[in-house]
């Protein structure tokens, strides 16, 4: 319920300031509020009578939300700016517009104040004030079906990042009693050394019995293997390695019914236009495309095909893992996103200038932690050799630009293709670094025989004969 209700005179702003910031300016959304929200109470400014602000606090139960949006109804507000604050913005922004009202998620660098005395009620009334002049920019957020999709893949990659140090656990514990498992094996957590480690626990100590798990594909013959799992066998480490395979069983265990509900959630979301769509092709040039850590019982890619209506897995690099992550974090439409630099800039994948004079003074990235330009920078990672166009960009990027800018670059790359795929429902037709290199070989000839007629010179090749 509310517990404080203040207003602001035209006077009594004049007297805090003697010079207004916005005076001849025009409200651009006369109707909009302001909300500064902590973690106990929510400040709300809404417009007043005759040029005031009211401004009231109110809880953060349920009851406390409810009684908030029927006071925004009651006095015709129909947009509200909230910064976001850990997460205790959701449960107000999803209520809020069940209501029907026009929630504005915006950062909180976008509200620096004047330096001065700093309460939560002078927030939201700034916000409101920013808010109804229009100079606010919200943050964008996908569909709601998707939300939810993007909430359970944000929570898997948790777990999978909290089962990773019990991994190093037990390399530690075999290492400390000389089980050299991990220069024999590539992953200890293979089907090979899950048997050995699981063995070791159960209390086999014999080498060539610990050795004969030996997976045919192993580089490694037996007798290797036998001799690299000769040790000390301390009970300490041994504990240490029985507790810590436990706690990656537990983890695992916890990642696959993860990966049940999200194939329910895959299952419960329908597409925006009509299911008509051609059978997906077997990937010819993705022969080795599988994931470790990508879901095992859940089929990705029919999902995003049938979600989209393009298949963004045929795009090389982008794996099955980070072709979701980008839906789940983009949507599955780009109407938000005007044209592919819109889209490249709010994945922080576009530089960044500062201009003054109108000269360049520096150009660099700004940190961010977008999780869709990190898995485009993540499939870039993965062409840096490969006899793709992408991977011909890198390598010829990489002489002028250096490895991390031109990595970058080769991501930008990737996002312009995948937002034209999902602009325009377009396929990806594959295209090959030699292909790649007699194009822009023809573009260079055209550039040297444009720039030779124009000096009033003809172009001819080593053998004297002229290039038409």
């Amino acid at each position: 319920m509310s517990k404080l209700s203040r207003r602001r005179t035209p006077d009594a702003a004049a007297a805090q300031a003697e010079v207004r910031p916005f005076e001849g300016l025009a409200r651009i959304q006369p109707h909009a509020a302001g909300a500064d929200i902590g973690a106990h109470e929510i400040v709300v400014c809404i417009p007043g009578p005759d040029d005031t602000q009211i401004v009231r606090t109110f809880g953060t139960y349920t009851a406390d939300l409810e009684s908030l949006a029927a006071w925004l109804k009651e006095y015709a507000v129909e947009t509200i700016a909230m910064e976001s604050t850990g997460v205790y913005w959701i449960p107000i922004f999803e209520l809020l517009e069940q209501h029907d009202l026009r929630c504005c998620l915006i950062n909180s660098a976008t509200t620096k104040r004047m330096p001065g005395r700093k309460s939560d009620v002078n927030d939201a009334q700034w916000i409101q004030t920013l808010h109804s002049y229009g100079l606010l920019s919200d943050s964008f957020r996908p569909d709601a079906d998707l939300i939810a999709l993007r909430t359970l893949l944000r929570h898997r990659a948790q777990l999978i990042q909290h089962r990773s140090p019990h991994i190093l656990h037990m390399q530690k514990a075999l290492l400390q009693m000389n089980l050299q498992l991990s220069q024999v094996l590539s992953d200890v957590t293979g089907e090979t050394g899950l048997h050995i480690i699981r063995a070791i626990v159960a209390g086999e100590r014999d080498p060539h019995v610990l050795a004969a798990w030996r997976n045919s594909r192993c580089h490694k013959d037996e007798a290797e293997i036998a001799l690299a799992l000769t040790g000390t066998w301390r009970e300490e480490h041994l504990f240490v390695l029985q507790q810590s395979l436990e706690l990656f069983d537990f983890y695992t265990q916890q990642i696959t019914a993860c990966d049940a509900e999200i194939e329910r959630t895959y299952s419960a979301i329908r597409p925006e236009w009509g299911s008509d769509q051609p059978e997906l092709l077997p990937l010819d040039h993705k022969p080795r495309s599988h994931s470790k850590n990508q879901p095992q019982d859940v089929q990705v890619r029919a999902h995003l095909y049938r979600i989209v209506g393009v298949d963004l897995v045929a795009v090389p690099g982008i794996s099955e893992s980070s072709a979701q992550t980008i839906i789940a974090e983009v949507g599955s439409s780009l109407e938000r996103f005007p044209s592919a630099k819109h889209f490249c800039s709010w994945l922080g994948l576009a530089p960044h200038n500062d201009i003054s004079g109108g000269k360049v003074l520096r150009s660099y990235r700004l940190k961010n932690h977008n999780r869709a330009g990190q898995a485009f920078i993540q499939a870039a990672a993965a062409l840096i050799r490969s006899d793709t166009v992408f991977g011909a960009c890198y390598r010829r990027l990489k002489s002028r630009l250096g490895p991390a800018q031109a990595l970058v670059a080769t991501a930008h790359k990737l996002a312009r293709v995948v937002y034209k795929m999902l602009k325009d429902k377009v396929p990806y037709e594959h295209t090959t670094a030699q292909e790649e290199e007699e194009r822009l070989r023809d573009r260079e000839i055209a550039y040297l025989k444009q720039k030779a007629a124009k000096l009033g010179l003809i172009l001819a090749d080593t053998e004297g004969t002229v290039v038409s």
